[in-house]
């Protein structure tokens, strides 16, 4: 597992994922072990699209273990809440993974602004 130099790099891509989460922990953004990449996550939001509240969980994998950014975090009935801006951004090194869930199977998504450095 290693990070690329940030002095040294050729690339910087601007990228944004999406996702419709689930009742599972599932991947929003994978990282491969080999990549040769450093993501840095800067801005993170779920939306609820339900007239009811929902919960979400949110966490970064590092091999077999999930670090929360958020534990059942109640997102209120149509509203956004915001997990992650530009003044709290954090990297994900080599085979980092964004994992997230919601309570609702259909109700919550999930919106990542990140950049990928190579």
């Amino acid at each position: 597992m290693a990070a690329p130099n940030l002095i040294n790099s050729t690339t910087v891509l601007g990228k944004r994922a999406y996702a419709i989460l689930t009742t599972s922990m599932a991947n929003v953004i994978t990282n491969g072990s080999t990549s040769g990449n450093l993501i840095k996550i800067s801005e993170m939001s779920i939306s609820n699209i339900s007239s009811l509240a929902i919960l979400t969980n949110v966490a970064v994998g590092r091999g077999t273990t999930l670090y929360y950014l958020a534990g059942n975090i109640s997102v209120p009935a149509n509203s956004i809440l915001t997990l992650v801006s530009r003044d709290s951004a954090f990297y994900m090194e080599e085979g980092d993974y964004l994992q997230a869930n919601s309570s609702s199977a259909t109700a919550g998504h999930v919106s990542v602004s990140h950049e990928v450095t190579s």
